[in-house]
């Protein structure tokens, strides 16, 4: 089939539940909701989600159980989110796929399948506003903190080219932040130097620009701070270059404690 649709989401703790969310991040859950309309319409067979919070050290790893089920307490902040539950199919085969093109590529790729693993905050919370009623099987990746961002975007490079490749129409899903230097308040802004990153760094997505993105990347990830060293965004971009040609819309901004979260789609153009 096809790689459908990708995404850039946001998954800051206070919007795990709708009903608390504060007023200056309504925006960003009407953007949420709106990309939940988009994967559907393209009525695809498996979401691959990256977070940035399933950091690990030395590998890129794949999550290939058949079911992820748990209840989630956030160890960052068991404030915001305690015991949210969730059950989602994965899908074993096309992650076993993935891995092994990552591997035949000779990157660090492992699988694994553990029923005692719970998901990280950064897959659960955009997946209760993408899918909702958990009725779509989902693959989630980690970014792997070892990896340098030219290796990351490789990664993504394979994984788009066996979505495309596969018998499954897909939903590319990557979720974290723009900048991200932290600070105590969660209506304060990002700096307006950081701000100007993260436009630019947008309106290179948004022109189709992806190679002046991938350039401005490492630079705008060290002094922006951007979540994951930008690793959840060199995947994106790989995914990107990796499947094809995409249109990108965005669909809000906005902060929480310093950090710029934006929800964008691209879309796939005809050719």
């Amino acid at each position: 089939m096809s790689l459908e649709l990708n995404m850039l989401v946001a998954h800051m703790p206070r919007i795990c539940h709708e009903d608390r969310v504060a007023e200056f991040q309504k925006p960003l859950i009407r953007a949420m909701h709106i990309a939940s309309q988009e994967l559907f319409k393209v009525s695809p067979d498996v979401v691959v989600s990256i977070s940035c919070h399933f950091p690990a050290t030395f590998h890129h790893y794949v999550n290939c159980a058949a079911v992820h089920q748990g209840s989630l307490t956030a160890v960052e902040c068991p404030d915001l989110i305690a015991d949210v539950r969730y059950q989602y199919a994965g899908d074993p085969v096309l992650a076993e796929e993935l891995v092994h093109a990552g591997k035949e590529a000779g990157l660090p790729i492992l699988a694994f399948r553990d029923d005692a693993y719970v998901w990280d905050y950064g897959t659960l919370v955009p997946m209760r506003y993408l899918v909702p009623k958990e009725n779509l099987p989902v693959i989630d990746l980690s970014v792997c903190w070892a990896a340098s961002l030219d290796e990351t975007f490789e990664w993504g490079r394979i994984v788009g080219e066996t979505l495309k490749n596969s018998e499954k129409k897909a939903v590319f899903v990557s979720s974290g932040a723009l900048s991200h230097n932290l600070v105590r308040g969660p209506e304060k802004m990002p700096t307006i130097s950081e701000q100007a990153l993260d436009q630019q760094f947008t309106e290179y997505l948004l022109s189709g620009s992806l190679d002046k993105a991938r350039e401005m990347l490492p630079q705008y990830a060290r002094i922006a701070g951007v979540e994951s060293g930008g690793r959840h965004l060199a995947i994106l971009l790989g995914v990107m270059e990796g499947s094809g040609n995409y249109k990108a819309t965005f669909h809000g901004y906005a902060q929480s404690s310093g950090s710029g979260n934006a929800v964008i789609t691209f879309e796939p153009m005809a050719g």
